[in-house]
């Protein structure tokens, strides 16, 4: 088992980024929640104040980010031998039903709104101030999805994927107060409220959906196919084919186990020296942190035209080639293989 070898200093700075980008989150959000409150109390438009809720949203949301990046920066241990990254899916479920929360409020306020008649005033200078958050919101939504991609953060992708959510929310109030400036018609302002809430419980719906998929360790589809990519070129020289692979995030750490054919008559010592090096390799050209086991099957002769071992006494037919590993192959447990087919290499 090939355990991750970053290195101290490596996992600090990767943390440090983790806290900066929640810090700034958080410091933004705090700034933009007062601007959207400003404009509610200049305008007193229902869809600047969903906008506002959602401002609260994101504040409440990037406190618990940070609390979610510092636990899950604690290192595995005793009891928890994969590590913390797990809190990251519960900080997301959080924030998904945080957004939601927030979308049944909106409606509640507009329905009122729509029931005794709005009050607009001031609605130029309401729009100034939505407009200005709104491209706040875009250029903090857009830096931290690229940051949590970089560090393999779900929180910092969930959080980035919420504020861009919130910059929406933003020009459509926006357009709706330009509109109910040109034609002065006020049921406008609640009814756009409510298409913004469903906006809103559409994207805390998403987010609760990625998070209970972590949290019920669902196969992450892009992970499993760069592992055949990474795997693919490693095949020959003893590793004959790699089947029932199963992997998994959880945080920034990738969890992969995979058996590997080698030859029935190499020693047990062998084998475990080749499945190291081998786990060493991938984890390399797969980057990132990841825990890598890979188990050891004996061959049998279905493998004998796609093995390239030359000293083998037990070979029922020639080496003919080897066809590309598929996720349809590699996911599945052991079987005999197809024939070797025609562009194998």
């Amino acid at each position: 088992m090939e355990r991750p070898g970053e290195s101290p200093v490596e996992g600090i700075d990767e943390q440090r980024a983790r806290w900066r980008a929640g810090l700034v989150s958080l410091t933004v959000a705090v700034l933009l929640l007062g601007a959207k409150y400003a404009a509610w109390l200049l305008t007193g438009s229902t869809a600047v104040l969903s906008d506002a809720m959602e401002s609260i949203v994101n504040v409440l949301a990037a406190v618990f980010a940070l609390g979610g990046l510092a636990y899950a920066g604690i290192p595995a241990d005793r009891n928890h031998p994969y590590g913390h990254g797990k809190i990251e899916f519960f900080a997301a479920a959080f924030e998904g039903g945080m957004i939601a929360f927030a979308a049944l409020l909106i409606v509640w306020e507009a329905v009122q709104a729509l029931a005794h008649g709005p009050e607009l005033h001031q609605l130029d200078l309401g729009a100034l101030i939505v407009a200005a958050a709104g491209v706040a919101n875009a250029l903090l939504g857009l830096w931290l999805l690229r940051t949590g991609r970089r560090l393999r953060s779900l929180l910092l992708v969930a959080d980035g994927q919420h504020v861009l959510s919130d910059f929406w929310t933003s020009v459509g109030v926006m357009a709706g107060l330009l509109l109910v400036r040109l034609t002065g018609w006020l049921w406008i302002d609640p009814v756009l409220a409510i298409l913004v809430a469903l906006l809103l419980l559409r994207t805390g719906a998403r987010l609760v959906r990625v998070a209970a998929g972590g949290l019920l360790d669902e196969e992450d589809p892009q992970l499993v196919q760069r592992l055949v990519q990474v795997l693919d070129p490693g095949l020959g020289n003893g590793v004959i084919r790699v089947h029932q692979l199963r992997a998994i995030r959880a945080g920034r750490m990738a969890h992969v186990s995979a058996h590997l054919v080698v030859p029935e008559f190499w020693s047990v010592e062998r084998a475990h020296e080749l499945a190291e090096a081998f786990a060493g390799s991938v984890r390399r050209d797969l980057g990132g942190d990841a825990e890598i086991t890979f188990h050891t099957d004996p061959c049998h002769r279905g493998y004998c035209a796609m093995c390239d071992v030359e000293t083998c006494s037990v070979r029922a037919q020639p080496f003919a080639g080897r066809p590309p590993l598929t996720v349809e192959e590699v996911v599945q447990p052991d079987r005999r293989p197809l024939p070797v087919a025609n562009g194998a290499r």
